[in-house]
């Protein structure tokens, strides 16, 4: 798969391309339906299909100080794009000067002048340009304007058949998934996800204490605006990502059970939150190491305990369930 910043990156020559273009922050379950879509055209075509996406997030730069906590980094949905059929990901420097764009600028110089579009796939709910002036509507005259066909894709949601009266209906969206992550449901942003959620991240140096209690964790610092799931213990899967050589008993790529601790620590009064994992049946020093965790069930809230040995009691439980919940 190549990968573009920016339209400068395009090679001389470049021919025509089906395009899908969102955020896709997460690549969740709706995203995989556009993506698949415009894959299944450019095959029947015998074109590429290009994804398009924004860096920074669009919402930073029209409303500054309002970027949503993102559920991927751009490098994970690149190789979650690659997963499923992309062959260019384009990553759209998303600048004051694009956001002033007027819908027609934007389909002209960016779709038709740049990329040279034979078909653009979009959310239902897709819009684009100045203030969000354009809309599928707008975008499909703008097609015909310009000479490339529109694809509008359904929302893609669960929750309102036959099989599952019991539970509202839901769509599947980065904020609906947002919103799973920060209330702990894990599972609930797997389902729309289409597999666990992950933070990744670089294991720093803490205060130790856990290697004092028999528990050696790994401090997982995470990139900035990160969506982390609200604080308590859970059962995830933990990853040391790349292709480097073993650390200790741990081989990069292949994950390993671990009990996660996310929150501040309230037993020892801490006050700074961190996500903190204890990699079961292995031993290694992962300091430095660039890592992954993907969370798959809540065990319990985080509580204050009144010194260590209750503390360590909870997190002899905590184990015992974490491998109850990875057993499958």
């Amino acid at each position: 798969m190549l990968r573009w910043r920016g339209l400068d990156d395009i090679p001389a020559g470049w021919g025509r391309c089906v395009v899908t273009i969102g955020v896709f922050d997460g690549v969740h379950r709706g995203h995989a339906q556009l993506i698949a879509t415009a894959t299944s055209i450019a095959k029947k075509r015998g074109v590429p299909a290009v994804l398009m996406t924004f860096d920074p997030h669009p919402a930073e730069v029209v409303r500054p100080g309002s970027h949503p906590q993102q559920l991927s980094t751009l490098t994970r949905r690149a190789e979650l794009a690659e997963e499923l059929g992309i062959d260019v990901f384009c990553v759209m420097p998303f600048t004051p000067v694009l956001a002033a764009q007027s819908p027609k600028d934007f389909a002209h110089e960016v779709l038709v002048e740049g990329l040279h579009a034979a078909d653009v796939v979009v959310g239902a709910n897709f819009t684009f340009g100045k203030k969000a002036a354009g809309t599928v509507d707008v975008l499909t005259s703008l097609g015909r304007t310009f000479g490339f066909e529109v694809h509008a894709v359904s929302l893609v949601g669960e929750g309102a058949g036959a099989e599952a009266t019991d539970r509202p209906s839901v769509t599947f969206s980065s904020t609906y998934i947002r919103s799973c992550v920060a209330a702990g449901d894990v599972e609930a942003a797997a389902e729309a996800l289409g597999r666990p959620h992950r933070v990744e991240g670089v294991v720093v140096r803490g205060d130790g204490r856990g290697r004092e209690m028999g528990y050696p964790t790994a401090n997982v610092a995470p990139p900035m605006y990160s969506a982390i799931p609200s604080d308590g213990v859970y059962a995830a899967w933990f990853t040391v990502l790349g292709a480097g050589p073993v650390v200790g008993q741990v081989v990069p790529g292949e994950s390993y059970r671990a009990a996660v601790s996310v929150g501040s620590n309230p037993t020892f009064s801490g006050r700074t939150r961190t996500v903190e994992a204890f990699v079961l049946d292995t031993h290694a020093d992962l300091y430095g190491q660039h890592v992954a965790v993907d969370f798959v069930r809540r065990i319990r809230g985080m509580i204050k305990y009144e010194g260590m040995e209750p503390l360590i009691e909870q997190m002899n439980d905590d184990v015992v369930k974490t491998r109850e919940a990875l057993a499958d």
